[in-house]
């Protein structure tokens, strides 16, 4: 082209010859241009054109983010490019330049292409790596000038030559009049990569929400997010926490430990395990957050963010943090380590984490409410199993109507009851009375055996443990504390507790609150404690078998079951009670006992209680074959009766005689003569037993138990 210079003008004038030349360039390489639509493509064409008439070695295209004042490689020209072997190649490709090099300001501010020699600029202060790179490469100029878009600059056009002087100003000339197309260009690319990226990212949501549909547990949840953050986003989870039920404290749901591999392990144990409130100031602003906030980690560790120093040792710059929400309540927090994340695809993900998080929560929640169902169930079949068969408390007389007027006091309190008496006197039957005369009653009664648990046992049973709690412990347990929520517990055999056991006890009694075994979170719980023993607890305090701060906290309202050997006026009624029953299993249809039996009913001393009466029946009627139980298996020569011959040999006759009809008297209710009368029973006429109680000094008054 032959140029005639202008003297008035920076540009010189052209022939109309070489205008018109030009002119149909341009146009040929404008309309080219207009139908890129693939970004690989522009710079070749742009390249191929431009070469017809002019020598470079290549070109690339830079945008600019206004966010942080930096410009990035956008397109390059893979085919000609010189530094393609440099070994910061790939590096250059990612790397963020500033907008606020001497260099770049003066593209900035020309409005037309400005060139440059590298070796004039490329070492001066502040000046881009990527000058250098290509000086070493051979490059020696660069002509660049500004893309605009709606008014402003948004990126650069870059061209290089290893040739100097090339650059000539009907080249210059061309690039000025290209500028506008190859922005419109750039523009159409940028927008329709966005068009691409938000579909792509919708259609990614879509497939996402689906995939988190089928999600049931926190392990195939957790296997989703690592799998989603990964390929999309191209970095990992930090952490996410969820809000426990109390609404304060958040505990950790999730983390990706290989994203902090190379930060110290008692550090990175304790900052992750360590457990936080919502009033915690990073997570309180991101509960109030709309959107999430963003920490750059350089400028967290300078304000004294010690969490900072962890995230730092993954090598990232920016820590992404946004509330879970379902619907509008807070449910925990998500971070992320990233350089740089989508807003649309981040927000889109949290949308769907946080949906799945509140399912699974439900679904834990109904899984713990079913297995809670399921061991109450197992519970109940287990207690109907052992406990008493009989569904009232039998006997009237004077010792259990005071145990039936203490019953009637305390039932509705929600006082701690001590229930003292010997082996088989009715205990646990006095306990489901007291709970099913409370405002409890609605909900079973839990019982746990003290002394048949063994000692690194009781623990458990009582507050539960957590899996992984112990070797064996495979899965959560909930205690029976837990279970006996807004009931009663019966802790049968409460003087057989270990002393371990028993300060453990004290400390849930007197907090109302409990920790599972493995466990860190704090438990309410409401129940109603009932225990029982049959030792002598004062003297095991006085021993150091058993705490005293715990006696005391048991000892609130003490019930003192009599043996049934003081209670003989109730022998009678209990017998035929249990003979009805066993009658009743077993298909016989034993109506009566004959009172020879009654007889020996009465004079035994019964040292196994009701349990013992209960059991001796159940064998003699599987024993009668007729409608009267007429035979009954009294154990011979017990201890309580070696006792008892032992002090009678110490007594006289008339004593012996005098004792043992008051006795008979007794067990009869006073009656002497008639059926059922102490006559009967003694084998002697009434008039004869009238006589020898006038004899022995028996009066009316011994007649009757006191």
């Amino acid at each position: 082209m032959k140029r005639v210079e202008n003297p008035g003008s920076e540009w010189p004038l052209l022939s109309k010859a070489v205008l018109e030349q030009e002119r149909r360039m341009l146009l040929d390489l404008g309309n080219d241009i207009t139908g890129v639509r693939d970004k690989n493509d522009l710079l070749i064409l742009f390249s191929n054109r431009i070469k017809r008439f002019f020598y470079f070695t290549h070109t690339i295209v830079t945008l600019i983010d206004y966010k942080d004042e930096t410009y990035t490689p956008f397109l390059l020209d893979p085919r000609h490019s010189p530094i393609r072997g440099h070994d910061l190649y790939a590096s250059l490709l990612n790397t963020r330049f500033s907008l606020n090099e001497p260099f770049i300001q003066a593209v900035l501010n020309a409005d037309e292409p400005i060139s440059f020699m590298l070796e004039d600029i490329m070492d001066k202060p502040l000046s881009p790596s990527f000058l250098r790179v290509n000086y070493e490469e051979g490059v020696r100029e660069i002509l660049m000038t500004r893309l605009i878009r709606e008014g402003k600059p948004m990126g650069f056009i870059h061209i290089y030559t290893d040739r100097p002087g090339r650059f000539t100003r009907e080249f210059r000339s061309v690039i000025n009049g290209i500028a506008p197309q190859l922005s419109s260009a750039v523009s159409n690319i940028i927008k329709n990569q966005e068009i691409l990226d938000k579909e792509k990212e919708t259609s990614f949501l879509l497939d996402f929400s689906s995939d988190l549909a089928k999600v049931r547990t926190r392990a195939e949840l957790q296997e989703a997010i690592f799998r989603v953050i990964e390929k999309t986003m191209h970095t990992q989870l930090a952490m996410i926490r969820v809000i426990d039920e109390d609404g304060f404290h958040l505990n950790t749901f999730m983390f990706d430990r290989s994203l902090f591999k190379n930060a110290d392990p008692a550090f990175f144990e304790k900052m992750s395990s360590h457990r936080i409130t919502v009033e915690e100031p990073y997570t309180s602003r991101v509960l109030a957050s709309r959107e999430g906030l963003v920490f750059n980690i350089e400028e967290e560790i300078r304000d004294g963010n010690d969490y900072a120093r962890l995230w730092k040792t993954t090598g990232l710059k920016n820590m992404y943090a946004l509330p879970l929400r379902a619907g509008d309540k807070n449910i925990g927090t998500i971070w992320l380590l990233a350089n740089r994340l989508s807003p649309l695809l981040l927000k889109g993900i949290c949308s769907q984490i946080s949906i799945a998080i509140a399912n699974i929560q439900a679904n834990e929640k109904l899984l713990a409410y079913k297995k809670q169902l399921e061991n109450e169930n197992d519970y109940l079949k287990e207690q109907i199993s052992k406990i008493y068969n009989f569904s009232e408390i039998i006997g009237n007389g004077p010792a259990m109507q005071e145990v039936y007027r203490l019953i009637s006091v305390v039932a509705g309190t929600n006082s701690t009851v001590l229930i003292l008496g010997e082996s088989g006197t009715g205990k646990e039957l006095i306990a489901r009375a007291i709970h099913n005369a409370s405002s409890r009653s609605n909900k079973l009664m839990v019982k746990v055996n003290c002394a048949a648990l063994p000692a690194n046992l009781i623990e458990s049973e009582l507050f539960g443990h957590e899996r992984g709690a112990f070797t064996g412990a495979t899965d959560r347990r909930i205690g029976k504390f837990e279970l006996a929520g807004h009931s009663t517990l019966f802790l049968d055999e409460i003087g057989e507790m270990p002393l371990e056991a028993q300060a453990k006890l004290l400390r849930v009694i007197q907090e109302r609150e409990l920790e599972r075994l493995g466990g860190s979170q704090v438990i309410k719980v409401d129940v109603r404690l009932v225990a029982a023993t049959n030792r002598d607890l004062e003297a095991a305090v006085r021993t150091g078998q058993f705490r005293e701060d715990l006696y005391y906290r048991l000892n609130v309202f003490p019930i003192c079951l009599p043996p049934l050997r003081d209670r003989p006026q109730d022998i009678e009624p209990l017998a035929h009670f249990f003979v009805a029953m066993y009658s009743r299993n077993t298909g016989k249809k034993i109506k009566k006992i004959s009172p020879g039996v009654l007889q020996q009913l009465r004079s035994y001393t019964w040292p196994g209680n009701v349990r013992e009466l209960q059991h001796l029946i159940e064998r003699s009627v599987l024993l009668t074959s007729g409608d009267t139980l007429r035979d009954v298996y009294i154990p011979k020569g017990n201890a309580a009766e070696k006792q008892g011959a032992a002090a009678l040999a110490n007594r006289s006759l008339e004593e012996v005689e005098r004792s043992y009809i008051i006795e008979v008297l007794q067990r009869c209710g006073g009656k002497i003569s008639g059926a059922g009368g102490a006559a009967e029973i003694l084998q002697m006429p009434g008039n004869t037993l009238h006589s020898k109680m006038k004899k022995l000094g028996i009066t009316k008054a011994d007649c009757f138990p006191r």
